[in-house]
């Protein structure tokens, strides 16, 4: 067990002003926290505090971590997208991730009540930190457009040259900006909104 991970239970990752007060994200999961902990000490990875979070390690190499937030906690594994999800209860932290995996608890009996299964993934993490396996990463110009962006396409094909002749970087910084909202229309609004900078070979970042 590390000293800095009982330090994070009792007052927080540190990340925002929130540290050691009542509305501290992890403050709220504390129990389930704990638990989750418990059950990655069970194995053979090693226990450190990185980003303010507990993460486990084998030989150096991230294998999971362990983190609270405002509506949940979680038990997120960098290598998930290599695990056979036996159980089908992985998720995507995002609509663009391509690695990390992450199994969702909002209380105490969640985890209780999927402790074996837990194990089951932890091991085969472990297992797949062995091997030397490593995601295959697809490339950065490779990527998922919404639907919204697609739509917008077809309104305006001009509009479509001009995204396609940016560099990989400024489209991924683009669909990465118009994915985020879980609404449509929210997603529609920031495609409309940056249709002018798009049209001007601009990045998202750039003025």
């Amino acid at each position: 067990m590390n000293p800095a991970i009982d330090e994070y239970l009792a007052i927080g990752c540190g990340r925002c002003s929130l540290v050691n007060t009542p509305e501290c994200k992890v403050h709220f999961w504390t129990e389930p926290l704990k638990l989750l902990r418990a059950i990655a000490l069970n194995t053979e990875l090693k226990e450190e505090r990185k980003w303010g979070v507990p993460c486990y390690t084998y030989n150096g190499k991230n294998v999971l971590i362990i983190s609270a937030f405002k509506e949940y906690c979680s038990m997120s594994f960098f290598k998930g997208s290599l695990l056979k999800d036996t159980f089908k209860i992985l998720e995507k932290p995002g609509p663009n991730s391509q690695a990390s995996r992450l199994i969702r608890f909002t209380d105490t009996q969640g985890v209780i009540k999927l402790e074996q299964e837990i194990r089951t993934y932890i091991n085969e993490a472990i297992a797949i930190e062995k091997s030397g396996k490593s995601v295959d990463f697809k490339a950065k110009d490779e990527l998922e457009y919404p639907e919204e962006l697609v739509a917008k396409f077809t309104e305006q094909p001009d509009l479509k040259t001009a995204f396609e002749n940016l560099t990989p970087g400024r489209k991924r910084g683009y669909v990465l900006h118009f994915t985020q909202p879980k609404q449509s229309k929210t997603r529609v609004a920031r495609i409309e909104k940056l249709i002018p900078k798009i049209m001007e070979g601009k990045g998202f970042f750039d003025r």
